[in-house]
């Protein structure tokens, strides 16, 4: 059974409706079923205290419904009893039908990439994934102030380093203060790609691209021979495990807040063919023999990164390392048809399906890198932001095929959209980080 509701008085009444000409309904296990599928349903309820709140008052004033402690131990029961709403895991994905009604920007911010601009795009559920808003089991995720933001960060550098789900998340922050401090004058610091001030505040935002955090290039085998040559090798690319791109190399010494990212490229088998392009990796200029897979060239890399930034990172500076971002192919990769036309976010158990290592499909890269980042940065002082878990389930909410490539896109995010979220969580940790170090 779906109910169509909306404004308080009209979820009341259908409530109401439902109860009087639906004797099945009366049953306590029934009426509340209905009401969790209509939540479930029908993005147009909104938050759930709101939602609350409208059926509190549809029960006051309709007696068939009974006594509020007997519709709170409906619910115990139906939580108890459905094994969709139970587990505090499952129940966690509840809280994701909050409406957002806290967006401080829209389509019309000249930074977004059109690729990623899902409204002006005409994606069918453009405007309806944007208001979906993550709720944490045991807090409140505070709603992001832009004017309070530029205010308490004033006079300080924020880079964003890594790939370009980095830029994605880069823009959206740009985008958010922008619509409330229009005075912004384009600047790069050295090896950024995109960077800017906002001069009013003194405040600079700016996105160095590195899709691998060490410096790579293109490797051919020479006349000379070689210990590579020797294996077999002809082409490849070159990983400096030991020395950063220079895109960002530099940046520690001039930013106050470093948010990095890295790990996608790595599991890249179309970028770096395994046989005919692997990734080769070198330490302290001589390469690493027998050549060792990608997984282990990335805890390589992340060992002497970490080091790197360590020694080098302004002081007082604070240092964020965002998890992966997960992809949601279905029906193949990116290159093999692959696609992603959900129109909601998913439920739990497709969560798992899609992600779970033991299923081995197209989308574990995100868990799998996890595992390499998260006991790379182990002790390293290094906040971790981690975005993986709540954007498992927005299968809806990637630019498909309203990307503008000649395949779907169903790795970077619509904007405005799920990363709108990560910064909340980064600006929520980045407070709680600067006032305990105060």
């Amino acid at each position: 059974m779906r109910m169509t509701v909306g404004s308080s008085y009209n979820c009341e009444k259908t409530i109401q409706k439902e109860i009087r000409e639906d004797l099945t309904v009366r049953s306590s296990y029934n009426f509340v079923r209905m009401i969790l599928k209509a939540i479930w349903d029908d993005p147009t309820v909104g938050f759930s205290y709101n939602c609350a709140k409208m059926i509190q008052k549809a029960i006051h004033e309709d007696p068939t419904v009974g006594s509020s402690y007997n519709f709170v131990r409906m619910i115990l029961r139906a939580i108890r009893d459905d094994p969709t709403v139970g587990s505090s895991y499952n129940f966690e994905r509840m809280n994701l039908r909050a409406i957002r009604e806290d967006l401080t920007y829209d389509n019309t911010c000249k930074e977004i990439f059109k690729g990623w601009n899902c409204i002006s795009s005409n994606k069918s559920n453009g405007r309806e994934l944007v208001k979906w808003r993550w709720k944490p089991k045991h807090c409140d995720l505070p709603p992001f102030d832009p004017a309070r933001f530029l205010q308490m960060y004033r006079d300080n550098s924020i880079g964003f380093i890594g790939d370009s789900l980095n830029r994605n998340m880069f823009v959206a922050l740009l985008c958010s203060l922008k619509r409330v401090s229009s005075e912004v004058k384009k600047w790069r610091p050295v090896g950024a790609d995109r960077g800017f001030t906002f001069l009013q505040y003194n405040v600079t935002l700016a996105y160095h691209r590195t899709n691998l955090l060490a410096r790579y290039g293109r490797w051919s085998a020479n006349s000379n021979g070689g210990v590579l040559e020797s294996l077999g090798y002809k082409e490849g690319y070159r990983v400096d495990v030991d020395i950063p791109v220079d895109t960002w190399a530099e940046s520690l010494s001039f930013h106050d807040i470093l948010i990095f990212n890295t790990g996608h490229w790595y599991w890249a088998p179309a970028k770096f063919d395994p046989m005919k392009s692997p990734l080769l990796f070198f330490e302290n200029g001589q390469p690493v023999v027998p050549p060792v897979l990608p997984d282990v060239g990335l805890d390589m890399v992340m060992k002497h990164m970490v080091m790197f930034v360590q020694k080098r990172l302004k002081p007082g500076a604070i240092k964020f390392f965002r998890t992966q971002s997960p992809r949601h192919f279905e029906g193949g990769d990116w290159n093999q048809g692959g696609s992603c036309n959900r129109k909601n976010p998913l439920l739990p158990e497709q969560v798992e399906e899609l992600f779970s290592l033991k299923n081995n499909g197209t989308n574990i890269e995100a868990r799998l890198v996890n595992q390499h980042l998260y006991k790379a940065l182990e002790g390293s002082g290094f906040h971790i932001l981690d975005i993986t878990h709540l954007s498992e389930f927005r299968a809806d909410a990637h630019p498909s095929a309203a990307g503008g490539k000649k395949h779907d896109d169903c790795m970077h995010w619509c904007l405005p959209g799920i990363t709108d979220t990560w910064n909340d969580f980064f600006i929520a940790q980045l407070n709680n980080v600067r006032f305990k170090t105060k």
